[in-house]
């Protein structure tokens, strides 16, 4: 499949400029699917809290006299009031606090943002559009843009943004299928999340920057 790495710069309203936007940097890029996966794995595993926290039996503030006798009762031997068999008891082998930090290398991790993204150009889901500035804070305003942009309602759409735009991320944070976000702050996960990408002309050349670092 022949993959055109020069792709067309659009303005808001969907109509080609006459200017382009080269990516051919990402030719040499090698997708490698264990490490995008290695690279997910970790992002997720470096979001978790791990302050999951259960009494065992002996955190429970309660009396340690032993309610009944061993045998005869006809009924289970659980000790003090304590007991987990018991409403109000511990728990038995239940969460403890844990670190789940899972680290991977900064080479490896460039290379998997450069392999997803590299991804995203080969099935032409990525559009470059020249400015996505709206002159005041209206989700209305930005909803009108998407037809023009092919964006769909029922897919997941990033907004690639080079500087903070106050007026852009409010006026798209009510909709649910647009996730705006800064290029810098960009990773493979939110890559990888997403189904189309949209990124304004002045992205570019920063993400080209990181291909030809890890190459």
């Amino acid at each position: 499949m022949d993959v055109t790495y020069k792709l067309q710069v659009l303005n808001k309203e969907g109509v080609n400029t006459g200017r382009f936007a080269d990516f051919s940097c990402f030719e040499g890029v090698k997708v490698n699917d264990h490490l995008l996966f290695l690279n997910v794995k970790s992002y997720l595993a470096n979001q978790r809290q791990g302050t999951h926290k259960s009494k065992s039996r002996s955190e429970i503030s309660g009396s340690t006299r032993k309610l009944i006798r061993q045998k005869g009762s006809g009924g289970a031997r659980r000790g003090d009031i304590n007991s987990p068999l018991l409403r109000g008891g511990g728990r038995v082998f239940g969460p403890m606090p844990n670190d789940y930090n899972n680290k991977i290398n900064k080479k490896e991790k460039l290379l998997a943002f450069c392999a997803a993204f590299k991804c995203f150009l080969e099935n032409s889901s990525v559009f470059v559009v020249d400015n996505l500035d709206l002159p005041v804070i209206k989700t209305k305003d930005f909803a009108a843009l998407m037809p023009a942009l092919k964006m769909q309602s029922d897919e997941k759409n990033l907004v690639l943004i080079n500087d903070s735009n106050e007026n852009l991320i409010l006026s798209a944070r009510n909709i649910s299928s647009v996730n705006v976000k800064l290029v810098d702050t960009l990773n493979t996960y939110t890559i990888l999340n997403s189904d189309k990408i949209f990124l304004t002309e002045d992205c570019v050349k920063k993400i080209c920057d990181k291909v030809k670092v890890c190459l």
